[in-house]
C-alpha cells in the first residue's frame, strides 16, 4: 500500500523533528521533507510533490496563508492541512478560503492529527472541533440572514411601510393617517404581512422588522 507522503512546514525545528518522530510511528505515513517558512514550503511542495503539507500559519519570510494560496494557484495536487496554535475563527476562514483542506490545533492528540492527515489525503476535509463550530456558526448565521431576506422579498413596499410603523408602536389609526389610507386597508396589510411572514402576533412582527433592519425602534 502506498504511503501518505507528508511535508512538514513550521519554523520551529524541534517541533518539526517531534512531528516527524510521531508520524514515523504509523506505517501508512512517510515524512518526505521539512520547511522552515512559507517560501521553502512552496519550493519543497513543487520539488517533492507530497500528498499533504502540514502548514503552520505564522512563519518568517512568508506565512502559511500566502503559501497555501500559492499552492492552490499553481494547481498543485498537494493538500494543505493547517497545524497551528491559533484557535481563532478568522484564521480558520482565511485558511479555508486560501484552499486548506483541514485545520488542526497543535494541542490536538497524535491520534487526531493522524486522522486529519488520512482524511485530507483521501480527498476529504478535517476540522478540529472548535474550527468546525466556527464554520457551522457562520453557516447558520448566513442561512438565517438568507431566510430573512427571502421573507422580506415576499412583502410589498407598502407592507414594509406598514410593518415599520407597527414596529415603532403606531396604532392602525395612526398608520392610516400617516399613509393617507383607510384603517380597514391598514388592517388588510397587517393580515397580509402575518400570512406572508408566517407570524401571527404583533410582537413577532416587531421582532422581524428589527432583525430585517427596517427599524431599530420597538413599541
Amino acid at each position: 500500500m502506498a504511503k501518505i507522503r507528508v511535508l512538514i512546514a513550521d519554523d520551529h525545528a524541534v517541533l518539526r523533528d517531534g512531528l516527524k518522530a510521531l508520524l514515523g510511528m504509523y506505517d501508512d505515513v512517510e515524512v518526505v521533507g521539512q520547511a522552515a517558512d512559507g517560501i521553502e514550503a512552496i519550493e519543497q511542495t513543487i520539488a517533492l510533490k507530497p500528498d499533504v503539507v502540514l502548514m503552520d500559519i505564522a512563519m518568517p519570510r512568508l506565512g502559511g496563508l500566502e503559501a497555501a494560496l500559492e499552492i492552490r494557484q499553481r494547481k498543485l495536487p498537494t493538500r494543505v492541512l493547517v497545524l497551528t496554535q491559533y484557535d481563532n475563527k478568522e484564521y480558520v476562514f482565511q485558511m479555508l478560503k486560501a484552499g486548506a483542506a483541514g485545520y488542526v490545533l497543535k494541542k490536538a492528540a497524535g491520534t487526531e492529527l493522524i486522522s486529519a492527515i488520512r482524511s485530507v489525503a483521501a480527498g476529504d476535509s478535517f476540522l478540529y472541533p472548535s474550527a468546525a463550530r466556527a464554520v457551522l456558526d457562520r453557516y447558520l448565521g448566513e442561512a438565517t440572514e438568507a431566510e430573512e431576506e427571502r421573507r422580506l422579498d415576499q412583502i410589498t413596499d407598502r407592507e414594509k411601510e406598514v410593518l415599520k410603523l407597527l414596529a415603532e408602536g403606531r396604532s392602525n389609526r395612526e398608520i392610516a393617517e400617516l399613509l393617507c389610507l383607510s384603517e380597514k386597508t391598514i388592517m388588510s396589510h397587517r393580515a397580509s404581512l402575518m400570512n406572508k411572514l408566517d407570524i401571527h402576533n404583533r410582537t413577532g412582527l416587531v421582532k422581524f422588522a428589527i432583525m430585517a433592519g427596517l427599524t431599530t425602534a420597538g413599541p
